[in-house]
């Protein structure tokens, strides 16, 4: 009989399916990306791509080669984009696996087209415009230049141009002045490119915040990331869609005892208690990916109670008080889940521990053991 997970981390795949769905209805003339970078954002990347497809993902989209090659082996084949890598990447074998590559340089084209010589296919390339990020993509002076390539390297039979991107740096913020700024740098991109007699292909600018709150930015495709996972792209964002938590992270309670007033809890003693008091010992901590910042600050759920995390995270373990509650060995400490419930949400951990979202969902890992409930 197998004994149940000490670290489990419960997704919700009908939850997820409902969030692409959602997400679809916000731009019904675009097509849908589901990005699956850095392990679906700690989901798992293997299920959440089954998952998106059988949801009607018509794309997902990776950040590396790599990432790309594992979709493909595990049995994707649908369309799937990579846009991050770094010179000697395996884009032959991409090429040959038949996933489009990015290009944000001319000689970052170049060499995908060198290492893709003898492939069966063509490359399938999308170009990548840096409109006001300031991170990957071509920008002015360098984005003529890749212009110039793709014209020469389409031409010469090397590539074929499937695509022009980019990425919004502020759209989490509406109304900043950036996200128009931007986009009249993409539209001038595009103009540049077709001028060159290189088709655009499909043009796509909008991530999760502007796929929800920006349609002028949704163009031929959108990529949603965060929000399909269910978690708002910022939590000062304001929209209308529905979108639910998909991960729910917990863990069996080790042990529980009583300690008298002035206990001092964990390394350095940065909480002792006040009174006397039930503690609760829970066996997960930062090598699991539970960030030491939420140290006395963050709270769990037991026996539908929220509790306070006291003292400091542990590589291992971590603690919290119960006061006069009780558990058992055994019993269930939610750390976030979709909140339906009043457990703490990933957005609780993020503000306890000074950071985004993205970060706490993206981040669980260690020994946690994913367990994939809903669709089939």
């Amino acid at each position: 009989m197998t004994s149940p997970p000490q670290i489990e981390a419960v997704i919700d795949l009908e939850a997820f399916a409902a969030n692409i769905a959602a997400l679809a209805a916000c731009a019904p003339t675009s097509a849908l990306m589901t990005v699956l970078k850095a392990n679906a954002y700690g989901h798992g990347m293997i299920p959440m791509a089954r998952a998106a497809r059988a949801a009607g993902s018509p794309w997902l989209g990776v950040a590396t080669v790599d990432e790309a090659l594992e979709l493909r082996a595990a049995g994707d084949t649908g369309a799937l984009l990579c846009w991050l890598a770094s010179p000697g990447a395996s884009f032959g074998a991409a090429v040959e696996a038949g996933v489009e590559l990015t290009a944000s340089s001319a000689e970052q084209l170049r060499e995908i087209a060198d290492a893709s010589r003898g492939a069966s296919d063509r490359p399938r390339v999308q170009l990548k415009v840096d409109t006001g990020l300031s991170r990957n993509g071509a920008r002015g002076p360098q984005w003529t230049e890749l212009v110039a390539a793709a014209a020469a390297e389409q031409a010469a039979g090397h590539v074929e141009i499937t695509g022009t991107w980019s990425h919004f740096a502020c759209a989490d913020e509406p109304n900043h002045p950036a996200n128009d700024a931007q986009q009249d740098v993409f539209r001038d991109a595009v103009d540049e490119l077709s001028a060159a007699g290189v088709h655009p292909g499909l043009r796509h600018l909008a991530n999760s915040a502007a796929t929800l709150t920006r349609p002028s930015s949704h163009l031929d495709l959108v990529r949603v990331g965060i929000a399909a996972y269910g978690i708002r792209p910022d939590p000062t964002l304001t929209y209308e869609t529905v979108l639910t938590p998909v991960m729910t992270l917990r863990a069996r309670i080790a042990q529980v005892k009583r300690v008298p007033a002035g206990a001092g809890v964990s390394y350095g003693h940065q909480w002792t208690a006040g009174r006397a008091t039930t503690l609760a010992l829970v066996p997960t901590g930062y090598g699991d990916g539970i960030a030491i910042a939420a140290s006395n600050r963050a709270e769990l759920q037991v026996r539908g109670e929220r509790v306070p995390l006291v003292g400091r995270v542990c590589m291992d373990q971590l603690v919290v008080d119960l006061g006069d509650g009780t558990a058992t060995r055994g019993d269930v400490a939610t750390l976030f889940g979709p909140g339906h419930d009043g457990e703490p949400t990933a957005q609780d951990w993020a503000t306890a521990s000074g950071t985004i979202a993205y970060e706490v969902v993206t981040r669980v890992g260690g020994r946690t053991v994913r367990t994939y409930k809903g669709l089939a």
